[in-house]
């Protein structure tokens, strides 16, 4: 199980959402890149990045950030935020994305999804934010009443392989993961899930451990880490079963 920074990006800055929501979002860097610098610095195995206005408004608008982050990391880059496009897609991957993360249009365009999956394969990451147990989509600014197993049976069906799950209520709190949602997660999943939200300690990555789930492969954690609750190599000792 490997560790994923995030390397949120809101108006060119890294920040942090507290529980999805934009206007209650706290500025860590100025510059994304410096973020991505500490993060890989420090030991980080990959990057999890997020182009918040792209989720918001539909379409990539940090792709720059995103080709500068890519350049200098020299780790795996996963790359999401308003990616609801083959062309989109197709940018996001020119600027240096190792994977693509999608979002609301993997649920409502199946012919986009297949799109994606038919010339990026296992590059293709889906991304189901749950609020309350139901989906949350466009950016997590609406609120559906689909069942979280309801959309990942879905999106096996379409031959998605590879999801983050991502537990709003927790995003940004640092009050522990959603551990029943991870289970109710890996009990759905045909292939592998990375756990997102609520993560503040190394105890809590350790609880996840301890689920003992094989599909679970990976945790995106961000404010604990801006806030200096434990560094990336503590973090990823644990998730590599030390102390």
């Amino acid at each position: 199980m490997i560790l994923l920074p995030a390397v949120d990006i809101l108006q060119g800055k890294a920040v942090r959402l507290t529980r999805g929501e934009f206007d209650q979002s706290t500025v860590y860097d100025t510059d994304p890149l410096d973020a991505a610098r500490r993060w890989v610095q420090q030991g980080a195995r990959s990057l999890h990045v997020v182009d918040l206005d792209g989720a918001r408004s539909g379409a990539p608008v940090n792709l720059e950030q995103v080709r500068r982050i890519t350049a200098e990391a020299e780790v795996p880059v996963q790359v999401g935020g308003g990616l609801r496009t083959i062309g989109a897609v197709r940018d996001a991957m020119s600027s240096g994305a190792s994977r693509v993360l999608l979002g609301t249009a993997a649920y409502v365009d199946v012919d986009f999804l297949d799109q994606a999956i038919a010339e990026f394969g296992d590059r293709v990451v889906v991304s189901v934010d749950v609020r309350g147990g139901r989906l949350a989509a466009a950016g997590w600014t609406k609120q559906t009443d689909i069942p979280l197993e309801a959309v990942i049976e879905h999106l096996n069906a379409r031959g998605v392989r590879r999801f983050v799950y991502s537990s709003i209520d927790r995003d940004g709190m640092l009050a522990g993961p959603d551990l029943d949602g991870a289970r109710r997660v890996a009990e759905a999943v045909r292939g592998s899930y990375t756990y997102s939200g609520g993560v503040s300690s190394v105890e809590d990555l350790r609880s996840l451990v301890d689920l003992r789930q094989v599909n679970l492969n990976g945790v995106i954690v961000g404010k604990a880490l801006y806030e200096a609750r434990f560094t990336v190599g503590e973090a990823q000792a644990v998730l590599d079963g030390g102390s």
